[in-house]
């Protein structure tokens, strides 16, 4: 056994049946479950986001999910620091913790580290939402690519949230959010290279999904319509109806929420607002796949498979998470 405490990671896309298995490894292992998904940290957004039932949730508890209202947001650096705690306290009672999810993002950051960015400066944020409105944000997408090719690359200009962060990391600190990055990058390989650990875990990272790309399609599109079956547009109408949250937000820019919002809005009908939402699933589950390519020591497993728990102890004895 490693002296490092083990933990484990069950990724994958939307859809694959990740639950499904981290519940059959509860029944066999000390596990506790922490939920790595940015949708499900919300409240009120349950049919959308697909979040467990309550009577799930009940039998088998996840940390992380209804722990913010939808009106606020949440970061990956409060995810690395909400699940380190919970990580501890599970490891402190002997138990493994269990982090199932798609957010890739949150288990990068929790395995990496994050790039050490300023906080928000509410000053500033509110001189570039000025220039928005004066500029547009096609203006304010040129200003980042003068200071930062990179982001800009990577930012779309009708993502207001994620451009406002970049030019206000780069007005706050002189830095773009790029050389930011790359200083994290560094600091990771000087400390892989010096022994030291960004996770003091013994990981062993599982990943399912349906070895048939057409599989996982088909689930997604069939999902999406059982959501709408379920209630999913009046989920949407009873959060409109607060009166303090808009399309802008992270909540409801998630995916299937920002359809469902524009089809009450009255700018796609109920087909477009279908077809979209289960193209915007596809797409990031394609997103999810292009990040879990690059994830190193990773075992995959299919969802259709039905020799899962067998396979998943194996290999979690082999990188001697078991005895």
């Amino acid at each position: 056994m490693s002296a490092l405490p083990p933990a484990i990671f069950l990724m994958g896309p939307t859809a694959a049946g990740k639950t499904d298995l981290a519940i059959e490894l509860t029944k066999v292992l000390p596990c506790e479950l922490i939920s790595v998904d940015s949708a499900l940290v919300y409240r009120g957004m349950d049919i959308g986001t697909a979040k467990p039932s309550k009577e799930l949730l009940s039998e088998f508890p996840h940390r992380l999910i209804d722990i913010i209202d939808p009106v606020q947001s949440y970061s990956a650096a409060e995810f690395r620091a909400d699940a380190l705690a919970a990580m501890a306290d599970i490891t402190a009672r002997g138990n493994i913790p269990l982090l199932v999810g798609g957010t890739m993002l949150y288990f990068k950051a929790l395995q990496e580290g994050l790039a050490d960015m300023p906080p928000a400066d509410a000053s500033v944020r509110a001189q570039l939402e000025a220039e928005a409105a004066a500029l547009g944000w096609q203006g304010l997408h040129d200003q980042l690519a003068q200071v930062d090719p990179v982001s800009a690359a990577r930012i779309h200009p009708n993502d207001p949230q994620r451009l406002i962060r970049a030019l206000e990391v780069y007005r706050v600190s002189g830095l773009s959010m790029t050389a930011h990055r790359e200083q994290q990058t560094a600091q990771s390989a000087d400390a892989a290279a010096s022994g030291r650990h960004q996770l003091p875990y013994t990981v062993a990272n599982l990943a399912i999904a349906p070895a048939d790309r057409h599989v996982l399609h088909d689930r997604i599109a069939q999902r999406f319509v059982h959501m709408l079956e379920q209630g999913f547009v009046d989920e949407v109408l009873a959060l409109r109806a607060r009166g303090d949250l808009h399309a802008g937000l992270s909540s409801m820019r998630a995916v299937g929420y920002r359809q469902v919002w524009d089809h009450l809005d009255g700018k796609l009908t109920w087909d477009q607002m279908q077809e979209r939402g289960v193209i915007a699933t596809r797409q990031l589950a394609k997103r999810q796949f292009t990040w879990l390519r690059s994830w190193a020591d990773l075992q995959w497993l299919d969802s259709l498979a039905c020799d899962n728990l067998p396979r998943a102890l194996k290999y979690m004895a082999s990188v001697s998470i078991l005895s």
